[in-house]
């Protein structure tokens, strides 16, 4: 995990990467329980004998579910010190570039793009790509905004 001492070993940071996390297995259980959370029961998500027939073979995790993935990512790729609190504060983009199939074992690769002074603190951008692992194409890449308060 790479730690940082406040926000001027943050601002020196960046267009560097922050980490890549482990990789984590999404199961049929995790899907449903996000289904269940969300209010979303399509059946390329939930029913496995239909989606066995289905374009993709199987199931398929939620693409909210892999971006909802984010927070755990990122702890455990960086930590800053030296601050109050970090809030999520949006997202600049946000692309669904591949499905991730039940089963699979996805990361994330965190970069910083840009870190500016707002009230209070510092408002971070980082470029989060979600990938699957055995395959060339990432399941998610976002530009997430995130601010650390001093």
């Amino acid at each position: 995990m790479r730690v940082f001492n406040g926000v001027d070993e943050l601002r020196a940071a960046v267009g560097s990467q922050l980490g890549v996390s482990d990789w984590v297995t999404v199961d049929q259980s995790q899907i449903d329980t996000f289904a269940d959370a969300t209010l979303d029961h399509q059946w390329i998500h939930v029913d496995e004998e239909r989606a066995k027939a289905g374009p993709f073979g199987g199931t398929i995790a939620h693409g909210f579910l892999t971006l909802s993935l984010l927070p755990h990512f990122v702890g455990q790729t960086y930590r800053i010190d030296g601050t109050k609190m970090g809030v999520n504060y949006g997202m600049n983009r946000v692309r669904f570039t591949s499905p991730v199939p039940v089963g699979s074992k996805v990361r994330g690769n965190i970069e910083l793009v840009d870190v500016a002074d707002v009230a209070g603190g510092v408002q971070m951008t980082t470029k989060v790509t979600v990938e699957i692992e055995g395959s060339e194409r990432p399941a998610l890449v976002a530009e997430w905004l995130t601010r650390q308060y001093v």
